[in-house]
């Protein structure tokens, strides 16, 4: 199965779908950490790195499941493109997917959140609570071919075991 997390930096997503993957024994490709290696191998900041790593992701991911294993993708898919990269993907595979979306419904607990974490990325600087912001406004509705595919909301002020356990449900559905 192709599990594909979406939600805004800071949202809670990793942390979620690390001890999703952990449980089912599935591995997590990240995307900001490829990105992060992208810039250190040298390739300039105002070239599209965002986009070769998600890319990067995709070819990882397409590895994995070709293997006959699940796989997570960690991404923020804010717009369409994004989330339909990994549609067509699980269609090329002929495996299924489903979406993990993490939202924090609390603003400040957010913004401490995003404020008090440190990924230890060297080349990818900690998104601001501005850029939070910002990339809730190109935040695009969940329609077309993604919005049909089976979709979990998780709010991460609830207490991580609870959205864990529902996320686990979900995949097993």
């Amino acid at each position: 199965m192709l599990i594909v997390a979406a939600g805004l930096p800071g949202a809670g997503k990793s942390t979620i779908v690390e001890v999703v993957g952990n449980r089912l024994g599935a591995p997590v490709v990240s995307v900001d950490p490829i990105e992060s290696a992208i810039l250190s191998a040298g390739i300039d900041s105002d070239q599209p790195t965002g986009l070769a790593a998600y890319l990067v992701a995709g070819a990882i991911a397409e590895a994995m499941l070709s293997g006959g294993g699940s796989v997570i993708v960690d991404a923020v898919n804010a717009v369409e493109p994004a989330r339909e990269q990994w549609v067509r993907l699980a269609e090329r595979q002929q495996t299924p997917i489903k979406f993990l979306e993490v939202i924090c419904s609390d603003p400040e607990l957010h913004r401490t959140r995003l404020a008090s974490r440190h990924r230890r990325l060297a080349h990818l600087a900690e998104p601001t609570w501005h850029a939070v912001e910002q990339s809730l406004d190109e935040w695009e509705a969940w329609t077309g071919r993604t919005g049909a595919v089976p979709r979990i909301t998780l709010d991460s002020v609830q207490p991580l075991a609870v959205n864990v356990e529902q996320a686990l449900a979900f995949l097993g559905s």
